[in-house]
């Protein structure tokens, strides 16, 4: 029995990146890309490397650029990692596994490293996949904590719940990462927004820029950590962003969603100073420029934000693919 299972691209459209700190974000996912897994029964456990892992090149100069951007990493170590906290849950849960074995392939057509949850999608995906090849429940508020496990206990990446969550749920999600929640029962509290109540959103990546997110986590985990005054309470800013975004959404005040994405982008840019490219940074002022407001996706690469009608989509368009960026409209997918 051949089992597929699929998840989402998903971009940050309020709060992040708070919820690595236990503040409040809203995300969406969007159909426009996917990361697939298949998985059928085998003799062996076997992973089959995905276009991530070719290790096939055209010339010295193909592998540099491929190295250079994209560093030494594919998915498999993601569907490992997710494989193993899989069944570490099901042991410690007394779930016991049936003996047998699965061969497992995977496709993403998820832009690489900038900041659309490529990593994390493949993760949900599989650990979907896991659980119908073995006929186990985990209960859904539980799957995206066991999922940032397998990425940050195993493979030691910084990341945070939102992706996770948003990716399991799907749609349109306002998320409350509350401390005292996470640290009792190890999940949030997720809400549903009906997509319906969204604006006209656009999403927009860089077709050539790529960069590991978990450097950028990495600083600001260690500022927080450190007790910077200006990332703690910037991670109280964010939270209160999404609050007012999920009050917005909710009782019909979605215009009111553009002035809380620029200012979204503003704290970011007040923290991270020159953490921030200039090819990011461009992203957003052109954007800005044309109209729209505009942030970060994710950590960077990709920007969400808000625009007024068609023609002001069609300025966008014109002045973002200027300097070699890709728009698209989000198709936001049902639960």
């Amino acid at each position: 029995m051949l089992i597929k299972t699929r998840s989402y691209a998903r971009a940050g459209l309020l709060g992040n990146p708070s919820d690595g700190y236990f503040g409040k974000t809203i995300s969406f996912t969007m159909s426009n890309f996917v990361a697939d897994v298949e998985l059928w029964e085998s003799p062996e456990i076997h992973f089959i490397t995905g276009a991530v892992e070719d290790l096939r090149f055209d010339s010295l100069d193909n592998l540099l650029t491929e190295i250079g951007l994209y560093g030494y990493y594919g998915g498999i170590r993601l569907l490992k990692a997710t494989t193993k906290v899989f069944v570490t849950w099901c042991r410690e849960n007394g779930v016991e596994l049936p003996s047998r074995n699965f061969t497992v392939r995977y496709l993403s057509t998820v832009p690489r490293l900038v900041g659309m949850g490529g990593s994390s999608a493949l993760c949900t995906a599989m650990f979907r996949g896991l659980m119908r090849f073995y006929e186990v429940d985990v209960p859904m508020q539980i799957i995206p904590t066991l999922c940032l496990r397998a990425e940050t206990e195993e493979l030691t990446i910084q990341a945070g719940l939102q992706d996770r969550v948003i990716q399991v749920y799907n749609g349109v999600m306002f998320m409350d990462f509350d401390e005292q929640l996470i640290s009792s029962r190890g999940y949030g509290d997720y809400v549903r927004i009906d997509p319906a109540n969204m604006p006209n959103i656009y999403v927009a990546y860089d077709r050539v820029q790529a960069e590991v997110s978990g450097k950028y986590h990495s600083d600001l985990h260690s500022r927080f950590n450190r007790g910077d005054r200006d990332v703690v309470e910037a991670m109280h800013e964010f939270a209160d962003i999404a609050r007012r975004g999920c009050e917005c959404l909710t009782q019909g005040r979605p215009h009111e969603l553009t002035a809380l994405v620029d200012q979204n982008f503003d704290v970011r840019e007040r923290i991270s100073g020159n953490g921030i490219s200039p090819a990011n940074r461009n992203m957003v002022s052109v954007a800005r420029d044309a109209g729209a407001s505009a942030k970060f996706a994710g950590s960077g690469g990709t920007i969400v934000g808000t625009y007024n009608d068609d023609a002001a989509l069609q300025l966008l368009t014109e002045r973002l693919e200027a300097i070699n960026c890709e728009v698209v409209i989000p198709e936001i997918p049902d639960e």
